[in-house]
């Protein structure tokens, strides 16, 4: 992409194909919208008054970076709708560590949402780690997925938070 072209801006992509984003963000939650679905910054979710935030819980998320931890969501993970954690480079993994604490250690089921730069290579081991929603703006990505590719491989060497399909594993026999 030259210096000339701007990135698109995110489209919203699941399992199901490219959807509607009903999430807005803000950066802080002093001025949190009476209605709709706010992103709000870790940071600024944790600063909101205790009771406006119990009383808007149902309707936020939450924004984590790589190398913020996720200990102070854990009382919220029950009635939190949406996560995103942030990818800020293709070669940081950090968040794909907590996608997987979040779903297997700590049983989160809400929408766990990748965001920043998603490629196409790591769809198909984010849906494994547990992420369910992807802001994409990579323009190949986006082609890419607009075309039903999903990137990947069929058989992986371990298991995920995700369920497999019966004979994925590359290391499991199957009966005779």
């Amino acid at each position: 992409m030259s210096a000339n072209e701007q990135t698109p801006s995110p489209r919203l992509w699941t399992e199901d194909g490219f959807c509607e984003n009903t999430w807005m963000r803000s950066e802080e939650g002093a001025a949190l919208p009476e209605t709709g679905h706010v992103i709000l910054p870790l940071a600024a979710f944790l600063a909101l008054d205790p009771a406006v935030r119990e009383a808007a819980l149902s309707r936020l998320g939450v924004e984590v970076l790589p190398g913020v931890g996720i200990e102070d969501l854990l009382p919220f993970l029950d009635r939190l709708p949406l996560i995103a954690l942030v990818f800020p480079a293709f070669n940081d993994g950090r968040s794909y560590s907590k996608a997987e604490l979040l779903r297997a250690r700590h049983a989160y089921r809400g929408d766990l949402r990748a965001t920043g730069d998603v490629l196409i290579d790591q769809i198909a081991h984010m849906l494994r780690c547990g992420f369910s929603s992807f802001e994409i703006t990579h323009p190949t990505t986006l082609a890419r997925l607009e075309a039903g590719e999903r990137g990947g491989i069929p058989l992986h060497y371990q298991p995920a938070a995700a369920t497999a399909q019966p004979g994925n594993y590359a290391w499991r026999r199957l009966a005779g």
